[in-house]
């Protein structure tokens, strides 16, 4: 980034975590009322980095006793916000905690941190460890070599095939971001692949990110009815050590955006359960929030979320059966994005890879997880926006505890949903009969406009 910037040189993340956590503190954080349940949901929020940071230093110098360390950190950093998440219901007193900036100061934070957040993308340099999953995902696809792996579900875990073959990057490491790096001569012998892997990552990671930040800030201003809620949420999402150093990961962030705007669009349930399905399509995890909002639907507006979401996933599999060359191709690529497979017990990776001995306690952990999941279709009896952006945060941030792959990093599942819920006011009467018409096509209720301005 310094051809833009004279002598500009990246914030080593370590460091970022620090000045991040200041900040989030000096804007966030109520002096006036120290004891809050949001000072603790702040306080919490900044705990996430240190796992964080633990986990990709022990991973990037070798050190497993480092990054079991990292990820036991992020599991019971994780288990506190799925409590505060599950009695979020039960708060009801929301009394309005407004930052302690400006609406404009926010806005110029959030649009310099997005352009510096964006600029690392384009200007990230790529090395061979970054490329061999895409590669090995598109040999399997196009199979190749099937003696390499028989199923990438055993490398990569269910989800849309095609999101596989890009590149998983992390955008800020804690090893090979320093002042002194040099260019890599891998970047002028990448092969024509490779380019276009790398450039859909790009652009399908910043695209993303435009579209949660955009989310965010347009829930504020419909749902919440105070846009300085919503330019809040959005700065501190980027303001977040996560989003700088996984910033490229389009399988962490693109399922957050496309969670984000099924919220937006709530008062649609058609178009709510379009963004659903491209969800659950794109990752699968997602589809564990259908019990939860068919509760939420179940009064009206069940049938156009439900034909929303399966003509969606109907849609992507044929763009599957368009694209594979035999039957058995398309049968492949149909297991990998539904997850059609026993759970895995051997090669986890994560939480779960340390000691395999261990690893038969992930069984009553996923049961537990579905337990959940199908209870929230009876539980909360009475459900609203707020319960169901609480919710639904709850439910992806369950599934870090029994994910085969990294579980416990993929925040941006479940971060953008947190932060609403951290700041979000009273919203008891946005249920769907409040809110939805009758029809295809439903209109806003007026009379049920105007909520009680609350954070």
């Amino acid at each position: 980034m310094n051809e833009f910037l004279f002598h500009y040189h990246r914030v080593h993340p370590t460091t970022w975590a620090y000045l991040s956590s200041l900040f989030t503190i000096a804007v966030y954080f109520k002096f006036s009322r120290a004891w809050s349940i949001r000072n603790l949901d702040i306080l919490v929020l900044i705990m996430l980095a240190p796992g964080l940071l633990l986990v990709e230093y022990g991973a990037s110098s070798s050190t497993a006793a480092v990054e079991q360390l990292g990820y036991l950190w992020l599991f019971a950093t994780g288990g506190l916000f799925l409590i505060r998440l599950l009695l979020d219901p039960l708060m009801v007193r929301r009394p309005l905690l407004e930052p302690n900036m400006s609406v404009g100061g926010l806005t110029f934070v959030g649009i310099s941190l997005l352009l510096f957040l964006m600029a690392n993308v384009l200007t990230n340099t790529f090395t061979d460890d970054d490329l061999t999953g895409s590669r090995m995902a598109a040999q399997l696809r196009t199979r190749q070599d099937v003696q390499v792996e028989n199923n990438s579900l055993a490398t990569h875990g269910p989800g849309y095939p095609p999101l596989f073959v890009l590149p998983q990057l992390i955008t800020q490491k804690i090893y090979g971001d320093g002042s002194d790096e040099q260019p890599d001569p891998l970047q002028d012998s990448l092969e024509g692949p490779d380019m276009v892997h790398i450039a859909t990552t790009r652009t399908m990671a910043i695209l993303s990110h435009l579209a949660i930040v955009i989310g965010m800030v347009v829930i504020g201003y419909r749902h919440f009815d105070n846009i300085k809620t919503g330019v809040a949420t959005a700065t501190l999402y980027l303001l977040l050590p996560y989003t700088a150093q996984y910033t490229a990961r389009v399988d962490h962030v693109l399922p957050a955006a496309l969670l984000t705007w099924a919220i937006v669009t709530y008062r649609r349930p058609l178009a709510a359960g379009m963004f659903m399905g491209l969800a659950i399509g794109v990752v699968y995890y997602p589809a564990f929030l259908l019990p939860l909002w068919i509760g939420f639907y179940w009064q009206r507006g069940l049938l156009r979320f439900l034909v929303g979401v399966f003509v969606t996933i109907a849609l992507l599999v044929g763009m599957l059966a368009l694209t594979a060359t035999d039957l058995g191709m398309f049968l492949d690529q149909i297991r990998q994005m539904f997850g059609f497979r026993v759970p895995l017990m051997r090669n986890l990776q994560g939480f779960w890879q340390f000691d395999p001995s261990f690893a038969v306690y992930r069984l009553p952990v996923l049961a537990a997880f579905v337990a959940l999941s199908a209870g929230m279709a009876i539980w909360p009896a009475q459900k609203n926006l707020g319960t169901l952006i609480a919710c639904s945060a709850a439910v992806m941030l369950a599934t870090q505890f029994w994910h085969a792959h990294g579980g416990g990093l993929f925040m941006a599942w479940y971060l953008p949903l947190l932060i609403m819920t951290i700041f979000r006011p009273n919203l008891e009467d946005r249920f769907a009969l409040a809110v939805l018409g009758e029809g295809w096509f439903p209109g806003r209720r007026h009379g049920h406009r105007h909520v009680e301005q609350a954070a």
